[in-house]
């Protein structure tokens, strides 16, 4: 400690270089943070040979694991080698071994969080992960530490950068999904294989970090509703812009009296609402809790430098915490059992959008469906479609009702003989328009 830190790191990616190049480049400003330098030792690459732009020098370069896990020098092991499996075994080796551990991986964190965590806290060891959500914004240090006073019930936000892009793209210029999604791989915005982002999954992982963190529950990646966004189409746009509102991919985890819900699904929020003008690849969280009311983290989601500093800024932390001897002391087990809300408990408005047979009686069947059920209409439109053929668009926004019976109401509109096609269903969220 009295020359200093040294760091190793598992990958040399997009991130990993973002991480060099800040702690090459901030020295000055790292070591007036901390009280001491903080140096790289060895970074694990796949190949040595490679041609990289990163300031980095070919001796510091090594493909043997056991190079940077084994190396006594190294005090703090950053991973930002990406996948799931390997990396929880170079992570635990680490661990166990009395390295202190940064990571960016959401999916590790996601699905093994607990167990290494754990195994941190055993070893005396720091273990964070701030940019495993949302990339460069701060927004788990904001939940764990900003917000610890206080008892958060909901987190509501967009956390996937690639379908908030396609999503503001269709809104914008009323384009087709496929088109969009084409134009964001070009960008480099979305993977040749996007179905991670654009089925929800990359959304849920993150939700379930942030939810076991600001509830202080185990809470499992199984635990979250998913629903992606390749079923949206323009004119669910289009309807949704008359309507007041915008059509967002929303990941909510919300807290009644212990009991929670966790979902990440395409969701209708009033043009009125923070979320709603988060465009393009930016991301954004909203944060209530009991005493502080409302709060909001916005930035962008991803990227070379905002991840890397996010990485950067817990490697700040655990040197901090080396040097005050407090490694390992902020980790705690979750303090509440996780209790799900059933689909009667999970209250919402929802937005329907059906082809309907265009004659007499048809509005009687709909109203007397919905009136089983006790759901009443918020909003109630209707277009012609075919002067020559009695068909019409009904759109619907309903008042706040529970999961349970709107999913009978749907399956009953799938079989009903004056509703010709289920168009589109979505959540709705945020208040009135």
């Amino acid at each position: 400690m009295e020359h200093g830190v040294v760091i190793g790191l598992l990958g040399l990616g997009t991130v990993g270089s973002g991480v060099i190049q800040i702690v090459n480049e901030h020295q000055q400003e790292l070591k007036h943070q901390v009280g001491c330098g903080i140096t790289i030792g060895k970074v694990l690459v796949r190949d040595k040979d490679k041609y990289r732009e990163s300031q980095i020098d070919q001796d510091q370069l090594t493909v043997y694991a056991e190079e940077v896990l084994n190396d006594p020098d190294i005090d703090v092991v950053i991973e930002v080698m990406g996948g799931v499996q390997q990396a929880r075994e170079y992570i635990l080796q680490a661990l166990n071994n009395k390295k202190h551990v940064v990571t960016a991986n959401k999916d590790l964190m996601a699905l093994y969080g607990a167990e290494l965590l754990k195994v941190a806290a055993d070893n005396g060891c720091d273990l964070f992960y701030e940019a495993s959500v949302a990339g460069g914004i701060p927004v788990i240090r904001g939940v764990s530490e900003g917000l610890s006073a206080d008892r958060i019930t909901q987190m509501m936000g967009i956390v996937n950068g690639t379908t908030n892009y396609i999503l503001t793209k269709m809104e914008q210029d009323g384009r087709d999904y496929e088109e969009v999604l084409k134009e964001a791989q070009e960008l480099g915005f979305a993977e040749s294989d996007p179905t991670s982002d654009v089925e929800g999954l990359d959304a849920a992982r993150k939700m379930a970090i942030l939810a076991t963190l600001g509830f202080s529950m185990n809470v499992d990646l199984e635990d979250v509703i998913v629903r992606g966004i390749t079923t949206v189409t323009t004119e669910d746009m289009e309807y949704c812009k008359q309507l007041g509102y915008t059509l967002k991919l929303i990941g909510l985890a919300k807290r009644t009296e212990g009991r929670v819900e966790l979902t990440v699904q395409p969701m209708l929020l009033p043009n009125s609402h923070p979320l709603a003008a988060v465009q393009d690849e930016y991301n954004a969280v909203y944060v209530y809790g009991e005493a502080v009311g409302e709060t909001m983290f916005y930035g962008p989601g991803a990227g070379s430098l905002p991840t890397a500093t996010a990485v950067v800024s817990d490697l700040v932390t655990v040197v901090k915490n080396l040097r005050l001897g407090v490694s390992g002391r902020t980790i705690h087990s979750p303090l509440h059992i996780k209790e799900l809300k059933t689909d009667e408990e999970v209250d919402s408005k929802y937005f329907l959008r059906l082809q309907v047979r265009d004659e007499t009686g048809t509005f009687d069947a709909l109203t007397s469906l919905f009136a089983k059920e006790d759901v009443s209409f918020e909003k109630l439109l209707q277009w012609p479609l075919d002067e020559e053929e009695p068909v019409a668009e009904v759109v619907i926004i309903t008042h706040t009702t529970n999961r349970a019976a709107y999913e009978r109401i749907y399956k009953e509109l799938e079989n009903m003989d004056v509703v010709l096609d289920v168009k589109s269903s979505y959540r709705v969220e945020g208040g009135q328009v």
